[in-house]
């Protein structure tokens, strides 16, 4: 059978890879890969860089790139073939990368390596490539005995399957759910482009009246804009236990991970899942984590009690002394409500001037005023839906850094969210090549899609992701591109959510969809006014969900009969400005968490951590200028093409001259 899956190159022909492509293309890639491990095992003779750690680091990449294809296609247009298919193979690549670690020829020829002249005069980047290896494998098994070796690789596979099947059980859980109104008397405080986006919706699915989901879009529009509290109950509570009953019921699966995870963690001497996924990540160690996420809590909390008051009260001057406590789902609404009145501010004020395309191109020359690059369709690129579009990143001597994708807008075979994929990581200068996706509000009736400013951030974010990916300049395919220490990755993305906020680039970014105009500066000016409204709830909720991260990875042990449920709900109930339901499920939809093998778990603080990197390195911009060139060049230079070849606070210290700070970070906030 002629499978493009085993012919993969630079461009990847989406429109001819089927379903049935995937199990022979793993099985003879699986082959493919053990074999060439298990050659550097047995190369006689003295060790070198080219025989055996040059190898190495190419010894999966064949494996890795369809992986990252079959990966992708599961996520953004899966199919119950498609998805029969992914789930037969997940759990034996799981069990390949299981398994090296535990070879032991491999590791003995890695530590030969070690002790050779050679090694002695290797770059700093092969060096630390080799220890990061050796520590890898340690950390991973190596040393375990045959047994131990034998109970991972069981461990790992069965992780892979269940947090599969979580995520499979979250879309179908989103899916499965719609609120259909039929009378315009329903709708009352919902902006046209949420009632428009609804009627389509309903439409599409030869219905009459106005359709709800739990899509991001459809339900955000719903609870910061419905007036009807009954409604809005209904979504939230919808919400919050996606994945928690009949065949989509993820409340067993999660025990059974944080399970699986322990013993793992356990049986390769570390005393939690958090201490054994931080190891090599900057923060080092449950304790200095669990540290950090509890001084910023600190900091934040009497800024957030004052704000959950001010909103009590300013609902009871509208509603009158007797309006109830605010619950759950009236959060996002009387926030709205609030907002407009201390700043004269409707958020969907701005969407007109947010035209989905605007934004791309906006982002595009950003990027070439900040690093020299230019960024060209590829019309001709194949993809996986019709609104895929496909750029190259050209630098500025002509040269081509790679290709990406963008997917934006939810269909119901693409799952929940936004995120960056690299599908190919290559050692310059080779190309490489990503994506991007998110789950921006959606075109209507054949317009061009209207996206909101928070819309708009997450697109900037996952495109700094894509920076990152596609700036590297490593020598080492190992530690290129986004390859880097977990809580240092959301530097480059995150970082980018800045430019969002200054006029210089708005003007860039946003332009009128019928009249070309840039976002008049009254507006503009409300918006930044508005930018810190409610910092403090928004802080401590991710705060929360590092908390809840932390409270089922440390405290929670799941051979008592304690609920993993009521634990997170009751650990979150601090952070949240309104009392939880005793059903509040959130966790069983918790993809971040629970998606993945290791995923964010135990490192879900990782956001607020880079959050305070990039506020620190944003002040850099701030004071040379937004689209200073020697800036740019130098967090290009400093952060986006060196990956892992250094120690990430080495690379933030070359940037910056010194330490983090958390107060730029509290400062932009407001919280001071």
């Amino acid at each position: 059978m002629n499978n493009p899956l085993l012919e993969l190159g630079h461009d990847i022909p989406f429109d001819r890879i089927r379903a049935d492509h995937v199990e022979p293309a793993v099985e003879h890639l699986l082959a493919e890969a053990r074999d060439r491990i298990d050659a550097i095992g047995a190369v006689p003779g003295p060790r070198t860089y080219d025989n055996t750690l040059g190898p190495f680091d190419s010894s999966t990449q064949a494996l890795e790139n369809a992986a990252a294809v079959i990966g992708l296609l599961e996520a953004v247009a899966t199919t119950p073939e498609l998805r029969k298919a992914y789930n037969a193979a997940r759990p034996r690549i799981a069990e390949l990368y299981s398994s090296i670690p535990l070879n032991a020829p491999l590791y003995r020829a890695l530590r030969e390596l070690a002790e050779t002249d050679e090694a002695k005069t290797f770059s700093p980047v092969r060096r630390r490539f080799l220890d990061k290896t050796i520590d890898e494998l340690r950390r991973h098994g190596a040393d375990l005995d045959a047994a131990g070796k034998k109970r991972l690789e069981s461990i790992d596979v069965e992780l892979t399957t269940v947090t599969t099947r979580f995520a499979q059980n979250v879309l179908d859980s989103t899916n499965a759910f719609e609120l259909l109104l039929g009378e315009e008397r329903q709708l009352v405080g919902l902006p046209p482009s949420a009632r428009d986006a609804a009627r389509q919706s309903a439409r599409d699915k030869g219905q009459d009246g106005w359709r709800f989901t739990l899509q991001a879009p459809s339900y955000l529009a719903v609870m910061t804009y419905l007036a009807d509290p009954v409604i809005r109950q209904r979504m939230w509570r919808a919400y919050s236990v996606r994945a928690t009953s009949g065949d989509h019921d993820n409340r067993p699966l999660i025990r059974r991970i944080l399970e699986l995870r322990l013993e793992k963690a356990r049986l390769l001497g570390y005393e939690s899942f958090v201490d054994f996924v931080l190891a090599d990540r900057m923060a080092g160690n449950a304790a200095r984590a669990r540290r950090f996420v509890d001084e910023l809590r600190e900091r934040t909390e009497r800024f957030f009690a004052k704000e959950t008051d001010e909103l009590l009260a300013f609902r009871r001057d509208v509603e009158g002394p007797s309006a109830p406590v605010l619950e759950p789902w009236d959060i996002a609404y009387y926030a709205e409500q609030q907002r407009r009145a201390l700043y004269d501010f409707d958020g969907e004020e701005l969407r007109p001037y947010f035209p989905v395309e605007g934004v791309v191109r906006g982002f595009f020359e950003i990027a070439r005023r900040l690093y020299g690059v230019s960024i060209l369709l590829r019309p001709d690129a194949a993809s996986w839906d019709r609104d895929v579009s496909a750029f190259d990143l050209v630098e500025a001597d002509g040269s081509s850094s790679g290709t990406f994708y963008v997917d934006l807008h939810p269909r119901e075979n693409k799952r929940g969210g936004a995120w960056m994929t690299p599908l190919r990581t290559e050692i310059p200068p080779a190309p490489q090549l990503g994506l991007i996706c998110a789950n921006a509000s959606p075109p209507v009736d054949g317009k061009q899609a209207l996206l909101t400013h928070r819309e708009v951030e997450t697109i900037f974010h996952e495109l700094g992701h894509l920076m990152h990916h596609l700036s590297s300049r490593v020598e080492v395919r190992s530690l290129a591109g986004i390859r880097v220490a977990w809580d240092f990755v959301e530097l480059p993305s995150q970082i980018m959510e800045n430019w969002c906020w200054e006029r210089e680039a708005l003007d860039l970014i946003a332009c009128h969809h019928q009249t070309g105009e840039p976002i008049p500066e009254d507006l503009s000016a409300k918006m930044r006014r508005a930018r810190t409204y409610r910092a403090g709830a928004a802080q401590m909720r991710q705060l929360g969900f590092a908390a809840v991260d932390f409270a089922l990875h440390l405290d929670f042990r799941p051979d008592s009969d304690d609920d993993p449920m009521e634990l997170a709900r009751s650990v979150m109930q601090p952070y949240s400005p309104a009392p939880l339901p005793d059903d509040f499920a959130l966790i069983a939809g918790f993809t971040h968490l629970f998606a993945d093998p290791v995923g964010y778990a135990g490192a879900y603080y990782s956001y607020k951590w880079a959050e305070v990197l990039d506020a620190d390195a944003f002040s850099r911009f701030r004071e040379a200028g937004i689209f200073d060139a020697k800036a740019g060049a130098a967090f290009r230079d400093c952060v986006l093409s060196r990956g892992d070849s250094a120690d990430p606070m080495d690379l933030f210290r070359e940037l910056m001259g010194r330490e983090p700070s958390v107060a730029p970070l509290m400062e932009r906030l407001g919280l001071v």
